[in-house]
């Protein structure tokens, strides 16, 4: 999908400040529970699923629950992705892009890091934690429309 595809509003809300953001958090969550670099793509996977409302609402209350497992459990997740993880992973793309020429994030091989001290380390507080899973109050149906399949 190109950015010209995307109503005003929506490249309002999905601009590559916010999606590296978005990127550059999952990162550090990454980082912060496995004490490793972070795989790309979890980190654009993490991304798109923060961005579609029906899934943060979702999501287990602890981490303990892995990836998975939820998966098999929550069948509506898998369908949401399937339905727009290609348009949002297109939107997610240029947040990424920014993210690595503005040397917040650091890639080496297929693994991601952030570079120390460019963004405030996470902290585990509730009002973070609850900020982080409102949906913006600025948005319509919170994703892009899925491109139109070419006919056959």
């Amino acid at each position: 999908m190109a950015e010209r595809d995307l109503s005003r509003e929506e490249r309002a809300l999905f601009n590559p400040a916010f999606t590296a953001l978005v990127c550059v958090r999952a990162v550090q969550g990454y980082e912060k529970q496995y004490r490793s670099a972070c795989p790309l793509p979890v980190a654009v996977t993490a991304a798109v699923m923060a961005l579609q409302p029906s899934i943060r609402t979702a999501l287990p209350a602890t981490i303990r629950t892995g990836l998975m497992n939820w998966l098999d459990e929550n069948e509506a997740v898998r369908v949401a992705m399937g339905l727009n993880a290609a348009a949002l992973a297109a939107v997610v793309r240029p947040g990424l892009l920014f993210a690595l020429q503005s040397d917040v994030l650091r890639l080496q091989g297929s693994e991601l890091t952030v570079k120390p001290r460019a963004v405030t380390a996470l902290t585990d507080s509730p009002e973070q934690n609850t900020a982080i899973q409102k949906p913006p109050t600025n948005s319509g149906a919170g994703c892009p429309a899925p491109a139109a399949s070419a006919p056959s």
